[in-house]
């Protein structure tokens, strides 16, 4: 699988050049951002060098479908690789995984293989960073964008909903993300932020 650098230079691009500038979270930089923690996740739960390149395809097409729309962005990003990669030379048998990847991210995760488990992982790896809250800030300017009304407050509601309901899926994640997450929820619940 060569395609993986054509890709990486395409998809920056498309992301750069169709991705509204309001969307503070769901941005080239953080494809970018997951297309690294993928592979470093992928690497350190034993995958394959050729499980390694379709995380890395996943990571990168994961989000492309908000060049379309935001909701369903996941079934619209599986579009666009049936669409994109018989042009980079990806079989039909690795598009499909990548879909399968691609959809494992949307809410609630339901991965179901160590691909998709990596990869949603991935996804979501920085609630477990020294970074959440400023990501998570991002985020809350993104949404805020789209609806004027939320207020900080029902922000950090669900923002500490969303983290009760969610457990990283591999023994990477649990081992190095879940502690920190733990205490930025712990934050955001004691201090708001």
């Amino acid at each position: 699988m060569h395609s993986t650098q054509q890709m990486l230079a395409f998809v920056m691009d498309l992301l750069k050049e169709k991705i509204p500038p309001e969307y503070y979270y769901h941005n080239y930089l953080h494809t970018q951002y997951i297309f690294e923690k993928a592979e470093k996740i992928g690497k350190a739960e034993h995958c394959s060098p050729e499980n390694i390149e379709l995380l890395k395809m996943a990571a990168l097409w994961h989000d492309v479908g908000y060049i379309n729309i935001y909701e369903g962005h996941e079934e619209e990003g599986c579009k666009l690789v049936k669409h994109y990669f018989p042009k980079f030379g990806v079989e039909q048998n690795d598009m499909e995984k990548v879909c399968g990847m691609i959809m494992a991210t949307k809410f609630p995760q339901s991965p179901k293989n160590k691909l998709e488990e990596i990869i949603a992982d991935a996804d979501l790896e920085y609630l477990g960073t020294q970074n959440a809250g400023s990501m998570a800030n991002q985020l809350y300017r993104e949404l805020k964008h789209r609806d004027p009304s939320l207020t900080p407050d029902e922000w950090n509601k669900t923002q500490i909903s969303f983290i009760n309901n969610h457990h990283y899926f591999t023994d990477y994640c649990k081992q190095h993300c879940e502690p920190v997450k733990q205490d930025y929820l712990n934050r955001l619940i004691h201090h708001g932020c």
